[in-house]
């Protein structure tokens, strides 16, 4: 159960302040967690909870007793080593504005080393020895974890652990008569040995669980950065603890170049997501045009066709590449004298409604005559208002867009040569390349490039289950479950070898 804590922090991400229960006013993103993801995430229990015993450093445990006809005696366990771990079964609970509460049940583990003990037995009679040993144990592990904040990071505080035995059982090897000298020792040691597990396990299960914590939220922050471009997911506010779920909550400005751009938002209310999903993420409509103008001040926005590919798009829509105002256009020449580039020429404002996404664009088309070793000349140029409307979906691990409505204002066009067609005609024409040509061509050029940054972040490692694209009055949700991301424990675990 430990790992379905530790993998949710990677969705809380990097915070530079965290400021209790303050006004989340400017939350432009929203993640929530529920108890049905944290019963998958606790299929690798174990992997961690190993890791935390092996990774402990479990000191020498020196004493020293006097007993009846024996004397004083000295002992010391060295070089304490583990071995056989197991796990029965774990379960967690989620304590509503307080702690995850984790129990880790029938916990075996064998610890190994060496004993060495000496005492004086009167009569000038002596014994120092050294035997191997076994301790053969049997315990349960309780973790209250509590989400807190420190150093600008949100960390997972276990200090509140817990260890109870039910067997602590001393066994030497080689020594002639070990029953009544395992008895001896583990009566002796039993007390401190307890404490100094208790202590060691429960340490270096809060460090191993920052530093996976610091792990996944560093993975968190990268699948939002590309290039100069990126979203700052600082948290506005102290993560909430549900019976049902975790949720956070995101500043989600836009960081480009190192700038930030932020925004007033506050329409998030808990009543927008479910809790019959795994995850859940709400997103205001204010983060997407954030990105989208990122994409424009970087120059992505653009696309670029050789005319031979022009000419295989108008043919693919049935349009006749030989009708006069294409010639006249193309001023005579081969298709493939001429490139086309698609460019926008402001921000696009994206807009999220009941009906779809909605994009307003402003775009220019220049139709460039291509010179050998010279610079390209426009031989045909117009601008365009285009809003379309878009239903977005995720299927087999492609992103999907549907244009469901679109509008188009023509605003002006230029060409080099006097064109025969009146003015109205040619807007008309004009109008008809970007229906059955433009608009399409955008599209199903955005799908593979965008899909290709979602899996250059590897989100298609993910075994994301029934993913659902809901857009509503200002914001979008996306909900789906999952199977356990293995790949994203197996990169934690070698990163602690």
């Amino acid at each position: 159960m430990l790992v379905a804590v530790l993998l949710s922090l990677a969705l809380l991400g990097t915070t530079e302040a965290c400021k209790g229960h303050s006004s989340s006013s400017q939350t432009g993103i929203v993640c929530r967690i529920t108890r049905p993801a944290i019963l998958v995430l606790n299929q690798e229990t174990a992997k961690v909870i190993q890791k935390a015993f092996q990774r402990a450093t479990y000191p020498d445990i020196k004493g020293e007793r006097v007993i009846l006809f024996l004397g004083k005696v000295n002992y010391g366990l060295y070089n304490i080593q583990i071995s056989n771990l197991s796990i029965s079964s774990s379960q967690a609970e989620l304590k509503k504005d307080k702690s995850i509460d984790i129990t880790i049940q029938n916990v075996s583990v064998i610890f190994k080393g060496t004993l060495q003990y000496a005492y004086n037995g009167g009569w000038l009679f002596q014994v120092h020895r050294s035997v191997d040993f076994e301790i053969d144990t049997s315990l349960d592990l309780q973790i209250n974890t509590k989400l807190a904040c420190n150093a600008g990071r949100v960390q997972a505080d276990t200090s509140d652990c817990y260890l109870s035995f039910h067997k602590l059982l001393l066994h030497l090897h080689g020594e002639k008569q070990p029953g009544w000298i395992e008895q001896l020792f583990t009566d002796f040691i039993s007390f401190t040995l307890k404490l100094i597990l208790k202590g060691q396990v429960c340490k270096e299960i809060n460090v191993l669980a920052n530093i996976m914590a610091n792990f996944v939220q560093e993975k968190a922050a990268n699948f939002l950065t590309d290039g100069d471009i990126g979203v700052d997911i600082s948290l506005t506010r102290t993560p909430v603890i549900k019976d049902s779920y975790l949720e956070s909550h995101h500043k989600g400005f836009l960081t480009y170049k190192n700038q930030s751009s932020g925004f007033q938002d506050n329409t998030y209310t808990p009543n927008l997501l479910g809790d019959s999903r795994m995850l859940y993420f709400w997103f205001s409509d204010k983060v997407l045009s954030s990105l989208a103008k990122a994409a424009f001040l970087d120059k992505r926005l653009m696309l670029t066709l050789t005319g031979d590919e022009f000419k295989a798009l108008l043919e693919n829509k049935a349009l006749d590449t030989t009708q006069d105002i294409l010639q006249e256009i193309f001023q005579g020449s081969s298709f493939s004298d001429f490139q086309v580039v698609v460019r926008s020429l402001t921000a696009p404002l994206i807009t999220c409604k009941l009906e779809g996404t909605v994009v307003k664009s402003s775009v220019g088309v220049e139709i460039q005559l291509l010179h050998q070793d010279q610079a390209p000349t426009v031989a045909f140029s117009f601008e365009e208002d285009v809003v379309t409307v878009i239903q977005a979906s995720y299927e087999e691990k492609k992103l999907i867009l549907d244009l469901s409505d679109f509008q188009i204002h023509h605003k002006s066009f230029h060409s080099a040569t006097t064109l025969s067609m009146s003015q109205e005609s040619t807007q008309g024409f004009l109008k008809t390349l970007t229906t059955m040509v433009g608009i399409p061509v955008i599209i199903s050029w955005l799908e593979p490039a965008l899909t290709a940054l979602l899996n250059s972040k590897g989100l298609d490692l993910f075994d994301i289950i029934n993913p659902e694209i809901l857009t509503k009055e200002g914001y979008l949700v996306l909900q789906m479950d999952f199977g356990f991301p293995q790949h994203l424990l197996e990169d934690f675990l070698q990163t602690i070898i």
